[in-house]
């Protein structure tokens, strides 16, 4: 038996978020017809990240088993003519057998669109949050380099996390701007159920001038939801980019 890895790219639009659910559109549901249509294998990829409905990557990673002899480095092209247009293959390769993509070192990138103007051309409407309000990104890079390093997150996760423990740590956070496009880039190790989402929020909000910096860094420390902002919608959000570092 082969383990193979797969870095695969989404628009998330029309779909119920990464994890299998019967009866719904799926990412790991179409990639696991897809690797079936093309080996005659029953698989089931196991994910890296599992994205929420509406939410885009240019790069989660995925593992599945088979006994297929097509080489590693091909199933990207082969799996790319059974999948739909809105999933790719980026790339594709062997790995150890017992290799597991939640279960190594890694860095997450996270971007969050938005368009800051009057008004947003419709094209945009699925992949940018529309804040029609002036930002404050000065105010909102000083509220993010607070949330930089190891931290109990408890306040920027949703109330209904598995999660064993709520600390994490963020390796870099920034927010830039460019005509009317707003960013707001969240790396680190690992996340929290719709963390990066309530920073996008927390962070629209200090650029709004509802909340200050120091407000966020009180809010850090409170450890209460309530005290964070609101969970940004699905479709400004992007998993840009995955690196294993060990």
């Amino acid at each position: 038996m082969r383990r193979i890895l797969l870095q695969v790219a989404y628009d998330g639009t029309e779909y119920c978020g990464w994890q299998f659910q019967p009866g719904q559109p799926t990412i790991e549901g179409r990639l696991n017809e897809s690797i079936e249509k093309l080996t005659g294998e029953k698989v089931a990829v196991i994910g890296a990240s599992r994205t929420d409905a509406g939410v885009h990557a240019l790069s989660n990673m995925a593992v599945f088993d088979t006994e297929s002899p097509i080489p590693g480095d091909r199933f990207s092209f082969a799996l790319n003519t059974k999948l739909p247009d809105d999933i790719r293959i980026v790339s594709s390769g062997e790995v150890e057998p017992d290799f597991h993509p939640r279960h190594v070192s890694c860095v997450k990138t996270y971007e969050y669109h938005i368009y800051n103007a009057a008004f947003m051309p419709p094209t945009m409407r699925n992949y940018r949050f529309h804040e029609a309000r002036p930002l404050d990104t000065e105010a909102m890079n000083e509220a993010g380099r607070i949330l930089v390093g190891t931290h109990d997150f408890k306040a920027f996760c949703s109330a209904d996390t598995s999660a064993l423990t709520t600390v994490r740590t963020i390796t870099d956070l920034k927010v830039t701007k460019e005509k009317e496009e707003l960013t707001i880039s969240v790396s680190g190790t690992g996340f929290l159920y719709n963390m990066v989402r309530i920073i996008a929020g927390t962070l629209m909000w200090v650029g709004l001038g509802v909340r200050t910096p120091e407000d966020v860094r009180a809010a850090l420390e409170s450890l209460d939801r309530s005290q964070t902002g609101p969970t940004a919608p699905a479709c400004g959000l992007i998993l840009a980019d995955f690196q294993f570092t060990s």
